[in-house]
């Protein structure tokens, strides 16, 4: 038995109090769901029926359990592809904590399932090695697959190994051009009725709007933040951007498009004297970081509260928590827009376009033509609903050309969706723009409001670029280390442990180049600039 070294998972996108894709109530992994685009770019592929269907065949393909619901055998979505294409599916179920162990050894003893999701990372690194079938050579018989890899340079670019095979078919979470986006701020209308406040729309006006509710509840903490399960310093992520113009600690500044650290930019300082007003003031909840989900919403339902950053599709669901357990059925939270300081552009991140995992094909698959055929319709106009929206008239419908999920799967469509059907289920589908699209399409009046009130702030996210294996081990070697103590150092400055001055912030600096910030940015800049000839 023959083991190979797997290598590092290749995060698209760098050092960043990353808005967390979390796919969990949309991604995959993460994130929840929030897209905007036009269905006429939906599909990245040619009519499902220019492709030729696959012959009869069965085929293996490895999955994990969600929270949501288990994988079942007997979803219908398969047993309409097996009626449409001859392909019969055996799902290879998986827990969830077992997954990552599964995959490496599958990955290490060349055994993996006949179709598989990786990460691109993993299907660049091993598809040389005989491990993943190398799509390119069958792009002659899978028009859905040229057409998908030709138009969307990002995703051709991630699946591209370094002998030019193309060894996975990379997630997408929004079409080019989407306009979709996870967070908002929100606060408490009820009470900004009853108290006469208005939504702020400067981080001049925040401070009062916080300053009236601590007036009114002596022992609140008004402004809360939700935790990320990505990185817990959410709140620095937020008001990094609002004051430097830098989402995180590094990332594309779309100003100038190249990475940058938000510890050298102006208004750094800034930012963190207004944290450091927040919490000194008590407006700012001091556990910020450590929250849990559940005390976070125990914290904005009984009062404790009002102000947050938070995830749209989860809005819904924290209300009616809310009024069933208060009993105060006027629980209301409204969204309002983010601010930036005076000559700070005020943009928001569009949800990126590829997703960091790819489905791949098995090397040794038995009957090859019949798996890329299989893949090839899936990546098709009707593969892509079967396995992202579902059945037309069961799961979701048609509404002016756009498609839009029954109303009976409520706020939060993709946790029936996934139990039930195995729609929009992580492993399985992977076109995650679609689902959004039908998601966003069937919301409320009220996050419709949020939805244009953000539109004309929300710009493309940075594109994921790869980095050579020199490229990763210098991240590895780095990033967690700066990332650590950015953190810690930042923690001091808020909670007012290190004064914030100008000496302090010289120091702050210097650490971080010595931590590796610059080497980072560089080497972030470099590969973005190889990747995609950017100047």
């Amino acid at each position: 038995m023959k083991w190979r070294k797997t290598g590092a998972v290749v995060a698209p996108i760098v050092l960043s109090v990353a808005l967390a894709a979390c796919s969990g109530g949309g991604n995959g992994s993460s994130g929840k769901p929030a897209d905007s685009g036009s269905t006429a770019a939906a599909s990245s592929s040619a009519s499902a029926s220019a492709s030729a269907k696959p012959k009869a065949a069965t085929f293996t393909w490895l999955v994990a359990d969600r929270v949501e619901g288990p994988v079942k055998q007997d979803w219908e979505i398969f047993k309409m592809l097996e009626q449409r294409t001859g392909a019969k599916i055996e799902l290879q179920a998986v827990p969830s904590t077992s997954l990552a162990e599964k995959k490496n050894i599958m990955i290490a003893t060349n055994s993996v399932t006949d179709i598989i999701q990786v990460t691109n990372q993993e299907g660049r690194e091993n598809g040389p090695e005989k491990v993943f079938l190398n799509l390119k050579d069958y792009l002659d018989q899978a028009p859905n697959l040229k057409k998908f890899y030709d138009s969307n340079p990002e995703a051709k670019a991630q699946a591209t190994a370094a002998d030019g095979g193309l060894y996975t078919i990379p997630t997408i979470e929004s079409y080019i051009g989407g306009k979709g986006f996870d967070e908002a701020w929100y606060a408490r209308k009820d009470l900004m009725d009853k108290l006469g406040l208005k939504a702020p729309t400067s981080l001049d006006e925040l401070y009062p709007f916080l300053k009236a509710f601590k007036q009114q509840y002596p022992d609140s903490y008004p402004l809360t933040m939700a935790p990320n399960a990505v990185n817990p310093m959410d709140l620095y992520r937020v008001f990094l951007k609002a004051f430097t113009g830098i989402q995180g600690y590094i990332n594309l500044n779309p100003d100038t498009d190249k990475y940058e650290f938000a510890g050298y930019a102006k208004g750094f300082k800034e930012a963190l004297q207004y944290m450091n007003k927040l919490y000194a003031e008590k407006l700012l909840d001091p556990e910020y970081s450590l929250l849990t989900r559940a005390q976070y919403d125990e914290k904005l339902i009984s009062n404790k509260s009002f102000v947050t950053f938070y995830w749209k599709a989860d809005i819904e669901l924290l209300q009616s928590k809310a009024r069933t357990a208060s009993g105060n059925q006027q629980f209301d939270m409204d969204g309002f827009l983010t601010f930036a300081a005076p000559g700070v552009k005020n943009y928001n991140f569009a949800r990126s376009v590829v997703g960091a995992n790819g489905m791949a094909i098995s090397a040794n698959v038995k009957d090859k033509q019949a798996a890329v055929k299989l893949m090839d319709y899936l990546k098709g106009d009707e593969g892509t609903k079967l396995l992202n929206l579902g059945i037309e008239g069961k799961t979701y419908k048609m509404a002016n050309g756009q498609p839009r999920f029954m109303e009976e799967f409520g706020s939060a469509p993709y946790n029936a969706l996934r139990k039930d059907y195995g729609v929009w289920y992580p492993m399985i589908g992977f076109e995650f723009a679609l689902p959004r699209i039908a998601w966003e399409n069937a919301l409320d009046d009220k996050t419709k409001k949020v939805n244009a009130a953000y539109e004309p702030t929300v710009i493309a996210a940075p594109r994921s670029f790869v980095k050579t294996k020199e490229e990763q081990e210098l991240e590895k070697s780095k990033l967690t280390n700066l990332t650590k103590y950015v953190d810690q150092k930042l923690a001091e400055f808020v909670v007012g442990k290190t004064p914030i001055n100008d000496e302090t912030i010289a120091a702050f600096q210097s650490e971080s180049k010595k931590q590796g910030a610059d080497d980072i940015v560089a080497m972030y800049n470099t590969a973005y600039k190889r990747t995609y000839g950017v100047k």
